[in-house]
């Protein structure tokens, strides 16, 4: 099963890349057993290893070629910023650096949908591209697992940064352009507090992951104009 998600992303790869130590960070932040919304989960990476620590998980993405890889947990699939469910969890998973996208009214709609569905006494765990990283981004080809990967063709610009990601694996090439803007800390914590949360904690020296927690739920995490994607579905 082939094909490519909405934003570019081969289904083949993400099928084939394996999981990189993110569940057990994951795991080892919340109360074993809790309950895990990972929004953007691709091929399930990740949601299915937490749903082998015994983390009920539901796996969201808007591509069902992509969930249809994810085999022991609940999928929807559903645009991320559109996403408003009856339901609330322990713990919320952004990763992917989807925060770094350059569209500031997606990220706030990314973060506003993890403000929605976690718990008051719930924590949202966030991948992202810190500051720093966009001074030190190279070209050298790295290892992962069966997946060899170069970033090339970097152009800096100001706070946007452009770059085509290569990846060869199993036979096959695939290559994948993105844009990811830099944001300072202040301008992270200015945008969570938007939607309702604080920061938490960095979970990892390099300050790639942190968490964040509700504060006062404020109008943008609970906006009633926001009712969900029509072509969500459940399977």
């Amino acid at each position: 099963m082939d094909g490519t998600a909405k934003d570019g992303s081969p289904v083949g790869l993400y099928a084939l890349l394996p999981e990189m130590g993110e569940a057990t960070l994951v795991h080892g932040a919340i109360p074993a057993g809790a309950t895990v919304l990972e929004l953007g989960a691709g091929a399930g990476r990740v949601t299915q290893p937490l749903a082998a620590l015994g983390h009920p998980a539901l796996a969201v993405d808007n591509s069902s070629e992509m969930l249809a890889h994810v085999l022991t947990a609940e999928t929807i699939r559903a645009d991320i910023e559109s996403l408003r469910l009856d339901r609330r969890f322990d713990a919320v998973l952004l990763a992917s650096h989807l925060v770094n996208t350059a569209d500031a009214e997606l990220r706030r709609g990314l973060l506003a949908t993890a403000a929605h569905h976690v718990r008051d006494s719930g924590t949202v765990l966030i991948q992202w591209h810190p500051p720093t990283w966009f001074d030190r981004v190279d070209s050298v080809a790295r290892e992962l697992g069966p997946v060899t990967i170069a970033v090339k063709d970097i152009v800096l610009d100001g706070d946007l940064l452009t770059a085509t990601v290569h990846y060869d694996g199993a036979g096959q090439h695939w290559e994948h352009p993105f844009t990811a803007r830099r944001l300072s800390i202040s301008d992270m914590t200015a945008e969570l507090d938007a939607v309702g949360l604080q920061f938490g904690e960095w979970l990892t020296d390099d300050q790639t992951w942190f968490t964040a927690t509700p504060n006062q739920r404020s109008s943008a995490s609970e906006s009633p104009s926001v009712s969900g994607d029509s072509d969500a579905q459940a399977t």
